[in-house]
């Protein structure tokens, strides 16, 4: 028993000091000793806890078949907890946040879109050491035990058995002294203090305890009443259709293209001091440009349905992915009607998100993925797919066919996605960074723009140029540890969700023109409807036409990928964030702050967090309640 606790413990404890010597608080300051102590102490509890658990089953049954039923109960549920353990510290390792329940609850039916990543993003190290503790805790204590009972000899082997059995007898603590003991260890183990040395709780709690407590709170959650209103928002655009405006219908061809990863701040027209993107830097001087474009929830699928179908996406895993899912007429669906042709191309694979059920359900006729385009001579750029320019082929083929006629394409890239395989690439290099990985995501994104610039040449070789509209918009941002976060999906800062929107139409904005409001990507799908010189009728849609100036008072939600992780809002220039339980609120402002370095929150009164809480809280479960959740 001890053969396999011992290791056990220590190896936890030592996945745990890794985890504190990675992390930083925001403020950037190292963990001193008792911090680091105070963010070991969680693990250090339930460690002891599940230890004298053991031990206090063993002493209670010594002999029979229950005894090898309590041997083999040993082993198993070891192994799962160094799983838990390991997988917890590899995720933290990768995305700067905590390991949950949701987070596993959504990937394991879909097991087959992270085999990409397993195989491909975690490294051989990991996969070492994960199998490594699980092949110690199958075989270890056998062998161990063999070699120890080999080299004692006969005589001492009656003497040490006993004098254990003496102890045995002596002993004053029976095994329901040592389960009272257990519980109480595992119960110190769940209390973390309330700012935890800077992190959240989460990261504080041992990480298996971590992953069943979040469990147990999304099973016994109660939702927030919703507003019945802000459901119907979404609902409203059910039946939608489109009708001609009084200026008169154009039938014009619509181009999406999807900028996967794209934060604003890491591209040229939103950041001077940085030349990634040259030739969307010299297009944006022509086009119509969002100066505070913001995604709603910083995932591809999500930001796809804010952009497709014009409502806010769902705010727990799926449903877009379910047949009817979306309770809303989605952009494709209105403009066939209208005698459109629509495709969409994407350079990743189809498992990323499942993303060809998702295309059906925003009703595009034909889908094209990586699976059905020519890879050879393409590279690997990213988790899921290739670079960007795999999709130049099958769309001139297509545009070949469909001349004739208006169309709807849209292009998803992936080449920004995660792990930025794109140095070197067909394009050259760049030095941006000296931080390796930021160096390699900035020269995806140089990458990116090499990529637009070619399938905007083809558009004007094959004389489609001046008869379309190009919308660009960045799905969602990436963390580079600013926040203590890395990639996306838990990035609930400006470098998660502020992002690049600019609409280009050879046939107006050529002087260059801004949109200074606060914009969601639900304005895309009204935009464009106006331009096409259509209106909605029978059904409505809730965002705002960037053609027209934004209401100044207007107020943009945001959430996590993760159930019950973080949400936030932003009213002009003040963000508010809230993270549930797991860190303190924060509060800031904008102007002043765009980097949100300076925590303001401790200068507003509770009531007014209060009042931006229960307004994010009633936020999500209207959302939610949209979809039809049970």
């Amino acid at each position: 028993m001890l053969s396999l606790l011992v290791p056990f413990v220590l190896y936890n404890l030592a996945l745990k000091a890794s985890d504190v010597a990675a992390s930083q608080p925001s403020g950037g300051e190292e963990h001193g000793l008792a911090q680091s102590l105070e963010l070991m102490r969680s693990d250090v509890f339930f460690n002891l806890g599940y230890v004298l658990l053991w031990i206090g089953l063993f002493a209670a049954i010594r002999r029979g078949p229950l005894r090898w039923a309590v041997v083999f109960l040993f082993h198993a549920i070891t192994m799962f907890v160094v799983l838990v353990n390991t997988c917890a510290h590899q995720y933290l390792r990768d995305n700067g946040t905590t390991l949950d329940y949701a987070t596993i609850a959504e990937w394991i039916p879909k097991f087959e879109e992270i085999v990409p990543i397993l195989t491909r993003d975690v490294p051989l190290s990991a996969w070492g050491l994960l199998f490594g503790a699980l092949l110690y805790a199958i075989f270890g204590p056998w062998l161990l035990m063999s070699a120890v009972e080999w080299w004692r000899r006969p005589g001492r082997r009656r003497r040490r058995r006993s004098s254990s059995a003496g102890v045995a007898r002596a002993s004053f603590l029976g095994p329901v002294g040592l389960w009272l003991l257990a519980l109480g260890f595992v119960s110190l183990s769940i209390l973390v203090g309330s700012d935890s040395a800077g992190v959240g709780k989460s990261f504080a709690r041992d990480r298996f305890v971590n992953v069943v407590l979040t469990g147990v709170q999304e099973a016994t959650a109660e939702e927030v009443s919703p507003d019945v209103g802000a459901a119907d928002l979404v609902n409203a655009a059910e039946n939608a259709s489109l009708a001609p405006s009084s200026q008169g219908a154009e039938k014009r061809n619509v181009v999406l293209i999807h900028l996967e990863s794209t934060r604003a701040q890491s591209v040229t027209p939103y950041n001077e001091d940085l030349n990634t993107t040259p030739f969307l830097d010299d297009l944006a001087k022509k086009s119509l440009l969002v100066e505070r474009a913001y995604t709603t929830v910083p995932r591809t699928s999500k930001a796809n349905v804010t952009v497709n179908c014009g409502v806010e996406p769902p705010l727990y895993p799926g449903p877009e992915f379910e047949p009817g899912g979306i309770p809303a007429r989605c952009l494709a669906g209105l403009l066939k009607e209208k005698g459109y042709s629509t495709v969409y191309f994407m350079s990743t694979s189809e498992t990323m998100d499942n993303f060809g059920d998702v295309v059906r359900n925003f009703g595009y006729d034909e889908f094209y993925s990586s699976e059905t385009m020519n890879q050879e001579g393409f590279q690997i750029t990213n988790t899921f797919g290739f670079e960007d320019d795999i999709m130049l082929d099958p769309s001139e083929q297509w545009l070949s066919q469909h001349k004739g006629e208006p169309f709807l394409a849209q292009y998803l890239t992936g080449t920004g996605h995660y792990g930025y395989e794109c140095v070197p690439n067909r394009y050259g290099y760049e030095h941006f960074s000296d931080d390796e990985e930021y160096d390699r995501y900035q020269n995806c994104l140089r990458y990116l723009d090499h990529f637009l610039e070619n399938l905007f040449d083809q558009y004007k070789r094959l004389g489609l140029y001046e008869d379309t509209i190009f919308v660009l918009y960045g799905d969602h941002g990436e963390g580079f540890k600013e926040h203590g976060r890395d990639m996306h999906g838990d990035t609930i800062w400006d470098e998660g969700l502020k992002v690049p929107l600019i609409i280009h139409d050879p046939k107006r904005f050529q002087n260059g023109e801004r949109v200074k409001g606060l914009s969601s990507q639900i304005d895309v799908l009204p935009t464009v409807v106006e331009m096409l010189g259509y209106k909605v009728e029978n059904g409505e849609y809730p965002g705002y036409s960037l053609l027209h100036p934004l209401p100044a008072e207007r107020m943009l939600r945001f959430s996590c990928i993760s159930e019950r992780k973080c949400l936030a809002s932003i009213r002009g220039n003040e963000k508010y964030i809230y993270h549930y339980d797991d860190q303190p609120e924060e509060f800031y402002d904008l102007s002043k702050d765009p980097l949100e370095k300076r925590n303001l929150a401790s200068e507003h009164s509770r009531e007014e967090l209060g009042k931006r809480r229960d307004d994010l809280l009633a936020w999500r479960s209207s959302v939610n309640a949209a979809y039809r959740r049970e």
